[in-house]
């Protein structure tokens, strides 16, 4: 579970639950981190590509604080291909309808983004600190009447970041968008308008772990008669009770059992 503190465009709780980290912005995450190598073995290498994809199932969309779609749900999903290096591109999809919510005639049920950038993190001592850049093309297919000023909307955006406690996924975030259109999301002579946007994040109750289980039985005078042995690699401050166990420790089951 992660506590944030967040002044950006967000998504609303999950109603019907994401099926691989999708959400509701448009730019993309960094890729996970490798998993570290086992002892004795080395490192693998780091791929010069890597491609990331994400899809999910949305209450509803929410971006800069106003609803997209009516307060109904989202589908949403997006792939992005990345370079060691620090150059990405990406797209995105949504269904909107807050453009035909408000205009009468017009078609428009799409956001498709798409983006691309460069980000890294600054070297030697100020390694925890990063920084982003780039463009976003905001693009809404659709049909329009006659002399209505279509929302697509170019962004240029740059952003400075700062890992305070890597243990703990402890970030926070600047980021600055100027448009760079004269029809920012619709608005005639809007060239020069600008989102400001600040995110801090840290992880609060680590809830997720992997388990383990072997054991073994047999046949005793009509019994079945057992052992087995379980644990996990879970946190033990959430697991633990008012009595102070640990509840996701290694620990033993002994067993007889009949079966009628």
């Amino acid at each position: 579970m992660k506590a944030s503190f967040v002044l950006r465009q967000s998504v609303v709780a999950v109603a019907f639950g994401a099926l691989a980290g999708g959400t509701a912005l448009a730019q993309t995450t960094p890729p996970p981190a490798a998993e570290p190598a086992k002892t004795g073995e080395p490192a693998k290498p780091e791929p010069d590509f890597t491609f990331a994809s994400n899809v999910g199932i949305f209450s509803q969309y929410v971006f800069r604080g106003i609803t997209q779609t009516n307060e109904k749900p989202a589908v949403q999903g997006g792939f992005d291909l990345s370079h060691k290096s620090g150059l990405y591109v990406g797209t995105w999809l949504s269904n909107v309808s807050w453009i035909s919510d408000f205009t009468p005639g017009v078609s428009a049920s799409l956001e498709w983004d798409m983006y691309g950038g460069f980000k890294n993190a600054f070297p030697g001592d100020f390694k925890d600190f990063g920084y982003d850049v780039g463009a976003l093309y905001y693009y809404y297919p659709g049909t329009y009447p006659s002399g209505f000023t279509k929302p697509d909307t170019t962004e240029l955006y740059g952003s400075l970041s700062w890992t305070f406690w890597p243990d703990k996924n402890g970030s926070v975030y600047a980021k600055y968008s100027y448009s760079a259109n004269n029809k920012t999301f619709g608005v005639p002579d809007s060239r020069g308008s600008g989102y400001f946007d600040v995110t801090g994040t840290i992880d609060v109750i680590d809830m997720s772990y992997d388990d383990w289980k072997v054991g073994g039985s047999f046949d005793l005078l009509g019994l079945t008669v057992g052992l087995y042995g379980t644990g996990t690699n879970a946190n033990a401050a959430p697991y633990t009770n008012i009595y102070g166990r640990n509840t996701a420790r290694d620990q033993f089951v002994a067993y007889v059992q009949k079966t009628f």
